[in-house]
């Protein structure tokens, strides 16, 4: 509902203040696989049985140049990050990444520790090598993923610092 807010925003704030008013209505519809899609075409919105989102937009045609000074003036109203806010940003993403880092850690130390419990064992049917590999598969990708993800996790803590 914000990104429908946010577009409609920038769509009525990008056009200039006399700008030639036509009386359109957007329609936001749901298909057949569940995504939200929007149209103009009333026809096809009463089929859907759609939502009216809004019922003017301001367009001017042919003009399709740079935004008006009141629409440059609303788009600079968002706050600004100060350095402080920055820097306290910067230590949660760090204490997020560490407790990440520890959690992937912990998780590889348990996959290697099933790794050799599974090594350990011997099934009566497993007299080919092939098979004993095959079992044993899932457990050494497990670990190859939790090693890559250490290895990520490592890289976004020096990328901080």
């Amino acid at each position: 509902m914000k990104l429908v807010r946010a577009l409609i925003f920038v769509t009525l704030g990008a056009v200039p203040a006399v700008a030639w008013a036509q009386s359109t209505e957007i329609f936001k519809c749901r298909d057949s696989a569940g995504r939200w899609t929007y149209t103009n075409d009333r026809k096809n919105a009463e089929r859907q049985k759609c939502q009216v989102v809004t019922s003017q937009i301001n367009t001017v045609p042919g003009n399709r140049t740079k935004p008006s000074t009141t629409a440059s003036r609303e788009l600079g109203r968002f706050p600004r990050e100060t350095p402080q806010q920055a820097a306290s940003a910067k230590g949660r993403q760090r204490e997020i990444l560490e407790k990440e880092l520890a959690t992937e850690q912990t998780a590889l130390a348990k996959a290697r520790q099933d790794l050799v419990e599974q090594e350990a064992v011997r099934g009566g049917d497993e007299r080919n090598f092939s098979r004993v590999e095959e079992r044993l598969r899932p457990f050494q990708d497990s670990i190859q993923t939790h090693e890559k993800n250490i290895e990520a996790l490592r890289r976004e803590l020096s990328n901080l610092r």
